[in-house]
């Protein structure tokens, strides 16, 4: 596929085409009325042996998981967090482009940078939720039917402390045994994040009912909900909302 999204899958949007959205995903909405099974099932797995040691005051995490849309959407229900924000990491600032992310070759992948209260929710419980719910750790430069390496599964670390706690955890999950195949996730380190469009901030929210959010990211939310009760807040934190306040 050349790292591009097909029609089927996630097509491009141009801002004329997120226009006609709406439209179309009310039409959807007839024959989507609810998931009845995901594209990928969450894995209970245990926490990190190793975590963050508890500090006041707010962080951030990057996490790239596949399409940004359900990992933004996993995360705007976590409390503790207060902003999630679509975006593109691991390129330069002039190649962080929708379009051209899209081409696979600029190095970026497809993140969402995450706002934290660290006394609230660790770094650990949010890596937790980011292999458990948020992504399949174990496919190689693709997620479902997104292909590409914007869409591979990578921990952008933001610190020398996240990169040994995320180290870790995932020698700990492969060690168990909790997933089927070996945990492919890298990690990065030195990599700045760049904002998405507009049009992709906050965009399970605003398009419920629009077929690939239904059949893929949707069913992370509720699993979100179901595997971990004590973090789920069902109101979620959006990006558009916070930018007008």
């Amino acid at each position: 596929m050349n790292g591009i999204k097909t029609k089927a899958a996630r097509p491009f949007f141009t801002r004329g085409a997120l226009a006609a959205l709406g439209l179309a995903a009310a039409a959807a909405a007839v024959f989507w009325q609810s998931p009845a099974r995901s594209a990928e099932d969450a894995v209970a797995i245990p926490p990190p042996a190793l975590d963050e040691k508890a500090a006041s005051g707010t962080e951030k995490a990057i996490f790239a998981g596949g399409c940004f849309w359900g990992v933004q959407g996993v995360f705007q229900h976590v409390k503790g967090v207060s902003k999630a924000v679509s975006g593109y990491t691991g390129g330069s600032a002039e190649n962080a482009v929708y379009e051209v992310v899209g081409t696979g070759r600029t190095g970026h992948a497809e993140s969402v940078e995450i706002t934290y209260d660290p006394s609230k929710v660790t770094y650990g419980q949010l890596l937790q939720v980011y292999f458990s719910v948020a992504h399949n750790p174990t496919q190689l430069n693709y997620q479902g039917p997104d292909q590409g390496t914007q869409y591979r599964s990578t921990i952008f670390a933001e610190n020398d402390e996240q990169k040994k706690v995320a180290e870790s955890y995932i020698a700990q999950l492969d060690k168990a045994k909790v997933f089927s195949k070996p945990i492919v996730t890298t990690l990065e380190t030195g990599k700045t994040f760049y904002p998405a469009e507009d049009y992709h901030q906050d965009f399970l929210t605003l398009n419920p009912t629009y077929p690939y959010i239904v059949y893929n990211d949707l069913p992370k939310i509720e699993n979100l909900k179901s595997l971990f009760p004590k973090l789920y807040s069902e109101k979620p934190v959006l990006v558009l909302a916070s930018s007008k306040s």
